[in-house]
C-alpha cells in the first residue's frame, strides 16, 4: 500500500538569517577576502577573437567594510557559474564589475591563472602541434582606479655570446623562461605579446620537430646568442613607447646548461 502524498509534502521554507550581513564592532576593514584556488573551465580569447577552451585558478576577492561581518563566499562561484564569454584582460574586468556588483563591494580584484596552447608550425617541414604557455590574467578595482594586467611565460632558446666566441666549436645553449607582465591601458593580445619575447630569444620553441627543423633551430640559436641581459633589454625595447602598455616589468631565468644553478634578470619600466 503506497503511503499518502501527503507524507512527502515538503515543508514552507523558514527564512534563515544572514549571519554574513551582520554588523562587526570590531572596526577593523578588511582589504581583501574571498576565494582562492578555485579551479574552473574557461576559456580564454586568441589572437583571432577565437575561445580556446582551458582550465583556469581563480582568486577572487572583494574589500570588506570595518562595519560587515562577512562576505558571502557563495557568491563568487555564482558569478563564475553565470559568466560564458571566453576571457582576456579587458573581458576579465568585465567579470570583475559583475563580482562586484553581486557582492555588493567597491573595491575587489579577480585573477585567473590558466595554460594557453598555440597551434605552431615547424620552421623547415611545417609540421603542426601545439605549445603551452602559462597566462596571467588580473584585474582590480581600487580607490576609483581600474588596473588590467596580463602576464605570459614563454619557454625559448638562449645560447651564450661568450661560449660561442671563445670555443672552437659549439656554444652552450639552454631553455630558457621569459616572464612579461603588461599594465594595460590598450588591448594587447596574448598572441602579441609571447610575440615580443620569442622575437627577443636566441631561437623559439616548437613542441613538435623533425630531422631538417633540427638542424634550423640549432643554427638559428647559434647565429642568435643572447645573455639572460639581452633577453630582458631586447624585451624592453618592444614595450617601450607602445601605447597600449602602461608599465611593465619582464623577467627571463636561464636554466644553465654547465651550471647547477639558473642565471636570471628582471627589470620594470613604465610609459609616459
Amino acid at each position: 500500500m503506497n503511503a499518502p502524498d501527503s507524507i512527502f509534502t515538503p515543508a514552507a521554507p523558514r527564512a534563515l538569517p544572514d549571519v554574513q550581513a551582520g554588523v562587526d564592532r570590531r572596526d577593523i576593514a578588511i582589504q581583501k577576502v574571498g576565494v582562492r584556488d578555485v579551479r574552473y573551465p574557461v576559456q580564454l580569447r586568441d589572437g583571432h577573437g577565437n575561445a580556446q577552451p582551458s582550465v583556469g585558478t581563480f582568486q577572487m576577492t572583494v574589500a570588506l567594510p570595518p562595519d560587515v561581518k562577512g562576505t558571502h563566499m557563495s557568491r563568487f562561484i555564482e558569478v563564475l557559474e553565470a559568466h560564458d564569454d571566453a576571457l582576456d584582460a579587458p573581458r576579465l574586468g568585465a567579470l570583475l564589475d559583475t563580482m562586484l556588483a553581486r557582492l555588493g563591494a567597491s573595491a575587489g580584484a579577480v585573477t585567473l591563472q590558466a595554460s594557453y596552447f598555440r597551434r605552431k608550425h615547424a620552421p623547415v617541414s611545417g609540421v603542426a602541434s601545439l605549445l603551452d604557455y602559462g597566462v596571467t590574467l588580473h584585474a582590480e578595482q581600487r580607490d576609483d582606479q581600474r588596473l588590467l594586467r596580463q602576464t605570459v611565460d614563454v619557454p625559448v632558446t638562449s645560447l651564450c655570446p661568450c661560449s660561442r666566441d671563445i670555443s672552437d666549436y659549439g656554444a652552450h645553449n639552454q631553455r630558457s623562461r621569459i616572464t612579461i607582465s603588461a599594465e594595460l591601458r590598450g588591448e594587447l593580445t596574448l598572441d602579441e605579446q609571447i610575440a615580443i619575447a620569442e622575437s627577443a630569444a636566441s631561437c623559439q620553441l616548437w613542441g613538435l620537430l623533425k630531422r631538417p627543423d633540427e638542424k634550423y633551430v640549432t643554427e638559428y640559436a647559434y647565429d642568435h646568442p643572447k645573455f639572460v641581459e639581452d633577453l630582458v633589454r631586447d624585451v624592453a625595447l618592444a614595450l617601450r613607447g607602445d601605447a597600449r602598455v602602461a608599465a611593465y616589468t619582464v623577467a627571463s631565468e636561464n636554466f644553465e646548461s654547465i651550471h647547477n644553478h639558473s642565471a636570471w634578470a628582471w627589470l620594470e619600466g613604465r610609459n609616459a
